[in-house]
């Protein structure tokens, strides 16, 4: 397989949650904003919106390789806030988990941005 299909996938497969978890936010406000007031996030509906569309425009962003080296980068940041969020209970076997998970998802945003989308996205296209 090339460098370029690989890259294809690996942006496919860190986007799909994003977009799904994006999707599922921005569908169900009342309930994403319940949750994060339990969780004592500021302005509970405000920030459901704004964690739904970064998760989505960016999970499609990184999707269709569209500004990619700049998305992950959000994503990355992103992804390290929602663990330190959500995931700091690493005496909780699920919590520890979740948060490894995390970091490997980080991981993998940090290498798209530093070698960028590949020849099969817009942003190759563009080059």
């Amino acid at each position: 397989m090339s460098d370029s299909a690989l890259i294809l996938l690996g942006r496919i497969l860190l986007a799909v949650i994003f977009v799904f978890s994006g999707f599922g936010k921005l569908t169900d406000i009342g309930g994403t904003a319940g949750y994060f007031g339990s969780v004592g996030l500021p302005v509970p509906t405000l920030t459901a919106w704004v964690v739904g569309l970064v998760e989505l425009l960016g999970g499609i962003a990184v999707l269709v390789g569209f500004k990619t080296r700049i998305a992950a980068l959000v994503l990355a940041v992103f992804t390290l806030g929602a663990t330190l969020v959500a995931h700091t209970n690493v005496s909780d076997q699920v919590q520890l988990l979740m948060a490894l998970k995390n970091l490997a998802i980080i991981g993998g945003f940090l290498a798209l941005a530093a070698h960028g989308a590949g020849k099969i996205s817009i942003d190759g296209r563009a080059s």
